[in-house]
C-alpha cells in the first residue's frame, strides 16, 4: 500500500547514507538495492573494506536516488560523517546478534548529533538466532531515539523465512533471488503479530493526540494513516523504524526500497534542517575531495538549491566540468539540480565542507575527530622531496581527518590520523598521488634532560699556532632549578676577570650547550653562573670564550648527575564499560598511572578512564585499544608535564645517542 503523502514525485534526487559497523554488510546492501532497482544485473556479496564514500546513482520507480556507501571502521569515521552531513536519511545496517549491538553506538551517536533521521536494517537474518525482541532491546540501549519495529520476522523452525509488515499487516515469504511473495499470516504468529502491531500503533499515538484519541476509542487507524504518521515521526527524528532482511540474497530489499520511497525526506526538507531557505541563488556544498589521474581534482557536491551549470561561476570559481557516477564510471553532464550529487572539476581554493554560492547562516560541516596515531614520513629518495610535498598537499585535501606537522627539534615530518589502518591507507594513497616511494618510522619522543646537583667546573682554552693565539678561562657553576623554570644565566665577575664584552659570548655558549646533554637531548631547568675567569689582551675573543664555555658545560653537565626526562600526557580513554578493566590493564601495562574513571557524559554504558601516560607509550596504543574493545575504544590526550624516566629507558636512550 502506498503512502498518499508521496503520491507526487519528489523535487529532486534523494540521498541515503548507508552506515554500520565494519562487516555488517553495507556495501552488499548497496549493491542489492541497485540490483533490485534494475541498475545492476544481480545482487551479491560486495568486495570488503570500503575506505571512502562510494556514491551510487539509482532509479527506482521513476525516482532518482543517490546511495552513499560509507566505511564501517571508526578509523574512517570522518568519511561517514561527511556523507551523513549531506544525506536526507541514513540506513543503519546492523547484524542480527544482540551482542554486536554495542558496535552501533558510535553510528547512532553521529546521527543524533547531526540530527539526521534514520532507519535500521537488520541484515543477515538468514543467520539470526536470537529473538527479535532481544535484538531490539539491545539496539535500543545504544540510542536515545525510540526504535520501532516496522516488521516482524517469521520463522519456520529456527530459520527466518519471511516477515510481517506491521503497518499494513501483510505477511511475506522470502524467495531465493526474487521478490518476496505475499502469504497469509500463519496462525502461530497471529498473537505475536497483533501485539507487535499494537505496540507500533501505541508508539505512534504517543506523538499524536488525534491518533491517541482513536486508539482510546477502540477505532482501528487505517494503514494509510499509519504510514503518514510513521513518515512524519521519522522525518522529525522522533523514532526510527527497524526492518529485517538479508542483502546477499536480496531478502527484504524491495520492501526497504518502498520504505525509503515513503519515508525519506526530500532535499528541500533537508536543506531547511541545515538552515537553507528554499528560495535564492544556486547553493551546493562540497562533502568530499578526490584527485583522480587525468581528471585532476574532483569536488563531490550536494546541490541544496537551484541548479549548477557547467561553465558558470559560483563563489568566484568557475565550474570546469561536471560529472556523475554511473555504473562505476564518471559521465559528463551539463547541469545538476537540487538534490543532485555530482563531481565538479578543478575548483581551485574550494575544499571539503565549503559552500558554492550564497552560504546559509548555519551551513556547517562536521569537524574531524582528534588523531590517535602518528608516523614520521619521508621520501625514500631525498631527491623526491618536492614531489612528496605536492602529494601531501593533495592528500590533505582528500582526507580532512589527517594532520600534518613538522617537528622542529627532530626535523621529522609527521602524519597523524585515526589509527594504524587509516594511516596505512593514507600512505598508500600518498605514494599514488606523489608518484614516489614513502618511508615511515616511529616518531621520535621529545625527551629532555636536567641535573640533580650543583657543580663547579673550570675550563681553559689556550692555543698558540703562530700569530694571534686563542685564550679564554671560565669557571662556571651550574645548579638545578624547579621544573618548568627553564634556563637562567648570571655572572658574579668582580675586578674585570672577564671583560664585559665577553660575558655575552659566555651566556650564549652556555645556552647553546643546553641543546644537547649527555643523553643527546635538550637540557632544561638549569641555572648557569659565571663566577670567575681570565683573559689575554691579545689572544682572547668571543670565539675563544664560546669554545671554553662549551667545553666547561659539557663536563659540568656530565658531573651534575644528569637525568632523562620524558613527556607525560594526560589521557582520557572512552570505551564501553564492559572493557573498563581491560582498558586500565592496558594503560598500566604501558607505565600509565590511573587517575580514575567515570561514566562518559551522554553515553550510557560507556566509561571515560583518565590516566597519566608517558608519550613514548602512546605509539601503537590505538591499535591495542581497538583490539581490546572490538574496535570501539578511542582517546584524547595532551601534554601534562615532564617526569624522570626509568633508569632502563635512560640507559637505552643514552646508548642510542652515543651510537
Amino acid at each position: 500500500m502506498e503512502d498518499p503523502a508521496h503520491a507526487a514525485a519528489p523535487h529532486g534526487p534523494r540521498a541515503v547514507a548507508l552506515l554500520g559497523p565494519q562487516g555488517s554488510g553495507k556495501s552488499t546492501l548497496s549493491i542489492a538495492l541497485s540490483a533490485v532497482a534494475g541498475n545492476l544485473r544481480r545482487a551479491g556479496r560486495a568486495p570488503p573494506a570500503t575506505r571512502e564514500i562510494v556514491p551510487l546513482h539509482c532509479d527506482f520507480l521513476g525516482e532518482r536516488w543517490v546511495l552513499l556507501d560509507c566505511p564501517g571502521s571508526l578509523e574512517f569515521a570522518q568519511e561517514a560523517a561527511a556523507a551523513v552531513a549531506v544525506a536526507d536519511l541514513a540506513v543503519v545496517v546492523a547484524e542480527p546478534d544482540p551482542e554486536r549491538a554495542l558496535a552501533l553506538r558510535p553510528v547512532f551517536r553521529m546521527l543524533e548529533e547531526q540530527g539526521v533521521p534514520f532507519l535500521v536494517f537488520v541484515n543477515k537474518v538468514d543467520a539470526m538466532g536470537a529473538p527479535a525482541e532481544a535484538l531490539l532491546a539491545a539496539m535500543q540501549a545504544e540510542t536515545s531515539v525510540p526504535l520501532v519495529a516496522r516488521q516482524m520476522p517469521l520463522r519456520e523452525g529456527e530459520r527466518v523465512s519471511g516477515y510481517v509488515d506491521l503497518l499494513s499487516e501483510r505477511a511475506f515469504r522470502y524467495r531465493p533471488d526474487a521478490a518476496s511473495e505475499r502469504i497469509g499470516l500463519p496462525a502461530a504468529a497471529e498473537a505475536t503479530e497483533q501485539a507487535a502491531h499494537d505496540a507500533l500503533v501505541d508508539s505512534l499515538a504517543d506523538r499524536d493526540d488525534e491518533l491517541l484519541e482513536q486508539v482510546i476509542e477502540g477505532a482501528a487507524p487505517s494503514p494509510a494513516s499509519l504510514y503518514g504518521h510513521f513518515r512524519r515521526d521519522m522525518e522529525a527524528g522522533s523514532l526510527a523504524g527497524v526492518m529485517f532482511g538479508a542483502a546477499e540474497h536480496a531478502h527484504g530489499v524491495l520492501r526497504l526500497w518502498k520504505a525509503l520511497r515513503h519515508d525519506a525526506p526530500e532535499v528541500t526538507t533537508t536543506a531547511a534542517r541545515h538552515g537553507i531557505a528554499p528560495d535564492g541563488p544556486a547553493l551546493a556544498q562540497v562533502f568530499r575531495t578526490s584527485w583522480r589521474g587525468a581528471a585532476g581534482k574532483l569536488s563531490f557536491v550536494r546541490v541544496w538549491r537551484g541548479a549548477l551549470r557547467d561553465g558558470t561561476s559560483h563563489s568566484g570559481v568557475r565550474i570546469g566540468g561536471m560529472m556523475r557516477f554511473a555504473a562505476g564510471e564518471l559521465q559528463r553532464i551539463a547541469e545538476a539540480g537540487a538534490g543532485d550529487v555530482v563531481a565538479l572539476g578543478r575548483l581551485e581554493g574550494i575544499g571539503t565542507g565549503f559552500a558554492l554560492g550564497e552560504a546559509a547562516p548555519h551551513l556547517g560541516f562536521p569537524a574531524a575527530p582528534p588523531p590517535l596515531h602518528e608516523v614520521a614520513i619521508a621520501a625514500a629518495d631525498r631527491r623526491d622531496d618536492v614531489k612528496l610535498a605536492g602529494g601531501l598537499e593533495k592528500l590533505l585535501e582528500e582526507d580532512t581527518a589527517l594532520r600534518l606537522a613538522r617537528d622542529p627539534e627532530s626535523g621529522e615530518t609527521r602524519l597523524a590520523g585515526l589509527g594504524e589502518l587509516h594511516l596505512g591507507s593514507a600512505v598508500e594513497r600518498l605514494e599514488q598521488l606523489a608518484g614516489v616511494a614513502v618511508r615511515t618510522a616511529r616518531p621520535r619522543v621529545a625527551f629532555r634532560e636536567t641535573i640533580r646537583r650543583a657543580v663547579r667546573e673550570h675550563a681553559r682554552l689556550k692555543r698558540q699556532t703562530g700569530g694571534h693565539g686563542q685564550f679564554a678561562d671560565v669557571t662556571l657553576e651550574i645548579a638545578p632549578r624547579a621544573r618548568g623554570e627553564g634556563f637562567a644565566f648570571a655572572d658574579r665577575i668582580v675586578g674585570g676577570a672577564v671583560p664585559k664584552q665577553y660575558i655575552a659570548a659566555v651566556a650564549d655558549a652556555a645556552e647553546e650547550a643546553m641543546r644537547r646533554g649527555p643523553f643527546g637531548h635538550p637540557v632544561v631547568d638549569v641555572a648557569v653562573t659565571l663566577v670567575d675567569g681570565g683573559f689575554h689582551a691579545v689572544d682572547s675573543s668571543d670565539m675563544a670564550f664560546r669554545a671554553a664555555t662549551r667545553a666547561g658545560m659539557a663536563e659540568a653537565l656530565a658531573k651534575a648527575e644528569p637525568v632523562l626526562l620524558e613527556p607525560i600526557h594526560r589521557i582520557r580513554v572512552s570505551a564501553p564499560n564492559a572493557f573498563t578493566a581491560g582498558v586500565q590493564r592496558l594503560l598500566t601495562g604501558r607505565r600509565g598511572q590511573i587517575l580514575g574513571y567515570a561514566e562518559r557524559p551522554g553515553w550510557t554504558g560507556w566509561d571515560d578512564t583518565e590516566a597519566l601516560l608517558p608519550a613514548a607509550e602512546l605509539h601503537g596504543l590505538a591499535v591495542e585499544l581497538r583490539s581490546q574493545t572490538v574496535g570501539l575504544g578511542s582517546f584524547v590526550h595532551e601534554f601534562d608535564r615532564l617526569s624522570e624516566a626509568p633508569a632502563r629507558l635512560a640507559e637505552k636512550v643514552a646508548q642510542a645517542a652515543s651510537g
